[in-house]
């Protein structure tokens, strides 16, 4: 595999230093190009302390362009870039959700990481409930990286240095999953307030530099949800438990209906990859914000290269639907009895002794014997096709390539529980 040398990814400056070559880098990665891990470590590491000197809530003028969830869609984010503009000629925030269930995470990772190193003060990016190690360990991310360029993302905690929140002109507060009821005031983002006796307070900075804790303001910015009821809620509260995500809240309507004054929603969802995970056909949209104008964008999806899932290799991949053909193959085989064999076998068994007899039967056992092999053989190749996500699924759970033993024995209802 072709790995590009350190001075076509980079471009040294005359002091010793050097920055992402962003041209090769966009269509190095287009052409499913791979670089080095050293490479790839020191555009992490690059960003990643970029991204420590921004405080939680940022703050960016007018004009600028905002983008949702990406997911791993490189080709598509792309067209995003072709749609909205290049940096840094057009400014960008972007919501978090950079990785998972897309086949190029780790492109668009470090693409967007290179972007920020080259641009910082033009291209913000804001963390997402997927940049987390619990996620990344159950999707796909973890396994890409492992498998594209063999490191541990997570261990680097670049994504836990992400700012959480921004604020656009003053106006408006963008955030990858939306509001808390522990977010009063803006200030709420950078400190929080602690009760030590009946009057008296004290400010503790929210640490953001870590994996999201099971509550808080911290867990609600990247999980809460608003209600999809529109003003038909069952209940007076503000905040109602989040059930479909087993945490955080989901948010009234009352807290983001339109606002009389200019008549537009208070609160506006937006999703940029477009035909998510190859099925949905959706469309995908970017919002951009200039000279007060509110102007969406959408979208379609681009064509892009073909993975199997999990990055299997063809052999891997086609080994259960082989396997179930040799079956049906070894099966046929044995059942093969010709006319002749047959009558052969009728006019022999008049003229055995009781010996023979013990031998032949004990024959017979060992075909039985085989036979049912086989057919348990070709019920686990027939699980291993028919049940090869929930399969999947269970290897990443479990931390490695292997199944536990006895998973199979199971059966597809014993592997879905």
């Amino acid at each position: 595999m072709y790995i590009p040398k350190d001075s076509q990814i980079f471009i040294f400056e005359n002091n010793g230093s050097k920055i992402p070559n962003i041209p090769f880098i966009k269509n190095h990665f287009y052409r499913e190009g791979r670089i080095s891990e050293s490479q790839a470590l020191w555009i992490i590491e690059e960003a990643t302390k970029i991204f420590r000197t921004e405080p939680n809530l940022i703050e960016v003028d007018s004009p600028v362009t905002i983008c949702g969830d990406i997911h791993g869609q490189y080709y598509d984010l792309m067209k995003l870039f072709e749609v909205g503009g290049n940096p840094p000629d057009t400014d960008y925030v972007f919501l978090g959700d950079y990785v998972d269930r897309g086949y190029f995470s780790i492109e668009c990772v470090l693409y967007l990481w290179a972007l920020k190193i080259c641009y910082p003060n033009s291209l913000y990016l804001l963390r997402g409930n997927h940049e987390c190690k619990h996620l990344t360990d159950y999707f796909t991310f973890k396994l890409e990286c492992m498998y594209i360029i063999n490191i541990n993302f997570t261990k680097f905690n670049s994504f836990c240095s992400l700012p959480l929140a921004a604020i656009v002109n003053k106006q408006f507060f963008c955030v990858h999953g939306g509001l808390s009821p522990e977010l009063v005031i803006l200030d709420n983002l950078q400190f929080v307030s602690i009760s030590l006796f009946k009057n008296y307070f004290f400010k503790l900075q929210i640490n953001r530099f870590c994996e999201p804790p099971m509550s808080g303001i911290m867990t609600d910015l990247l999980w809460s949800d608003p209600l999809e009821d529109f003003g038909e809620e069952k209940t007076d509260d503000f905040f109602v438990y989040n059930h479909v995500r087993g945490c955080s809240y989901f948010y009234r309507y009352r807290m983001y209906r339109k606002t009389k004054t200019t008549g537009f929603p208070s609160v506006i969802t937006i999703f940029s990859a477009p035909n998510y995970l190859d099925i949905y056909n959706n469309k995908a949209a970017i919002l951009k914000y200039e000279n007060n104008i509110i102007n969406i964008r959408q979208f379609s999806s681009s064509p892009h290269p073909y993975w199997l899932p999990n990055f299997m290799n063809v052999f891997t991949w086609s080994l259960p639907f082989v396997g179930e053909k040799i079956i049906d193959m070894l099966i046929s085989i044995l059942n093969i009895c010709s006319s002749d064999e047959a009558d052969h076998e009728n006019t022999s068994t008049q003229n055995t002794s009781s010996n023979d007899w013990a031998d032949i039967e004990q024959r017979k056992q060992v075909i039985r014997n085989k036979i049912l092999a086989i057919g348990k053989l070709s019920r686990v190749f027939q699980l291993l096709r028919e049940e090869s996500e929930s399969i999947t699924e269970l290897k990443t759970i479990s931390g490695n390539t292997k199944l536990p033993a006895g998973t199979l024995i199971l059966g597809a209802e014993g592997i879905k529980h």
